[in-house]
């Protein structure tokens, strides 16, 4: 499956490895092998309840008890499998930290891919496959680092929680929302937690390699909005028409242009991305609203690298869905529609008055989904220890903090007191673009970045001390 060669080096230290890491030939191997068996196993979240992730729970339980950690399997739907177990640490007195990884994935057309996408297919150095980024590479890569662990008789600093959770592609209502309510017990100690999304790299340009870790979340907003009007025949003037007053309120939440919203851990990126790219001067540090005022000229001149931050500068609602009528020669009493809302850290306020003005008196709108806006720190010990570790496999690093413009299980997380980071980390090449790959079709990983990925997370692991 992976190059003999690379997997004899591995048997010696990778560049930059702390003396005594578990990290081996072995586990090298064992990364790729579990993603692409991971991707093997179907577990097409549909939505609605509309799946099964208890074989590729059972798959992780049975990883884990091969090399002595116990798992425990947890649902609240059957065959909705969750699967949670904690590593003890040397120090009773650290913080523990939650390591956790969704077993759901989107869904996904084998015409429309080059690969079967539940092939797990290993060809030319990329694992192929729904799942390879989001996020059963990051779960092989725990696994493995782990194995690793419990073969060399190493222990992390601090207690290590696994969750691998079913649901995170809908409601989470499954996974880590029954966790969080139903077992609170099991994540006893834990303050911060690391997930997906985070500590890949960004080709910014002119040799420029980025890894954005993720610090903050923009809240889930999704929201159902109904009109109601006087039903009647087609051939009719009808000044209540329920179509009518649904697509200009529509139309009205589409074309708003929401003011900017600045939030700690945007204003961080925001400010290394313009030290990076030779660009601070164009900020006055004497006015604490230059930054929002000249935020778009900001972005202008940050090239690609203002994708990181471009969607987490405002509030935004998106309509996605319509739903009206049964006749084209009637008018119905009552039209739906669906909007796709995302709210920063503290806009929670502003997006709900924003709402009230731009539906109107005709339309009512309600929460269809919602869930909180998330933040975390990114001056304390952790964020240190993930920047260094990064830096650590990879000197040309160049760590820079950002906010998820989505969402993941960290909200639910967050019920327990849980501050949450993405920190996934992957080497990838130039031109390979990680984050279309999200829910796209030919989702695939480097084996070289699984590599990258396993030893970088062993390393802050292990050492990390909360």
């Amino acid at each position: 499956m992976t190059d003999l060669a690379e997997l004899a080096d591995g048997e010696r230290p990778a560049p930059g490895a702390r003396p005594g890491s578990a990290v081996d030939a072995r586990t090298l191997e064992e990364v790729v092998t579990f993603t692409s068996e991971l991707i093997r196993i179907d577990t097409t979240n549909r939505g609605g309840g509309d799946c099964r992730e208890r074989p590729a729970a059972e798959y992780v339980a049975e990883r884990l008890a091969e090399v002595g950690i116990e798992p425990a399997l947890l649902e609240r739907t059957p065959g909705r499998t969750n699967v949670v177990a904690r590593i003890e640490g040397t120090d009773p007195a650290a913080d523990a930290l939650l390591v956790h990884g969704h077993l759901d994935v989107v869904p996904a057309a084998p015409e429309d891919w080059s690969v079967h996408p539940f092939s797990g297919e290993v060809r030319d150095g990329v694992v192929w496959g729904r799942g390879a980024i989001d996020m059963k590479n990051m779960d092989a890569m725990v696994l493995a680092a782990v194995r690793a662990w419990a073969r060399a008789g190493v222990r992390p600093r601090r207690d290590i929680v696994l969750a691998f959770t079913a649901d995170e592609e809908a409601s989470a209502e499954d996974g880590s929302g029954f966790l969080a309510d139903a077992h609170p017990g099991l994540f006893e100690g834990c303050t911060e937690g690391i997930s997906e999304s985070g500590a890949f790299t960004f080709h910014a340009g002119d040799g420029l390699q980025l890894y954005p870790i993720a610090a903050g979340e923009r809240g889930t907003a999704w929201l159902k909005l109904t009109a109601t009007g006087k039903a009647g025949h087609g051939s009719k003037v009808n000044h209540t028409n329920a179509v009518s007053r649904l697509a200009a309120a529509v139309a009205r939440i589409g074309a708003h242009e929401w003011p900017v919203r600045l939030t700690p851990t945007v204003r961080a990126a925001l400010t290394e991305l313009a030290a990076l790219h030779g660009t601070e001067a164009r900020l006055d540090a004497t006015d604490p609203e230059a930054l929002a005022r000249d935020v778009d000229a900001l972005l202008t001149a940050l090239g690609p690298a203002a994708d990181l931050v471009a969607p987490t500068v405002r509030n935004s609602a998106n309509p996605t869905m319509l739903e009206a009528g049964y006749k084209v020669n009637v008018i119905p009493g009552s039209a739906t529609a669906f909007v796709d809302g995302r709210v920063v850290p503290g806009g929670e306020e502003e997006f709900r008055t924003t709402l009230d003005r731009l539906t109107g008196p005709d339309v009512s709108w309600e929460f269809h989904h919602g869930e909180v806006a998330l933040q975390a720190p990114v001056d304390g010990p952790t964020y240190a220890a993930m920047r260094a570790s990064i830096e650590r496999f990879d000197p040309r690093a160049r760590v820079v903090p950002y906010c998820m413009s989505g969402g993941t299980d960290a909200k639910q997380f967050s019920r327990l007191g849980i501050r949450g980071y993405g920190f996934s980390p992957l080497k990838l090449p130039e031109g390979f673009d990680y984050q279309a790959l999200f829910h796209g079709v030919d989702e695939r990983v480097p084996v070289e970045a699984l590599h990258f990925g396993v030893r970088v997370l062993d390393d802050f692991l292990v050492h990390s001390t909360g």
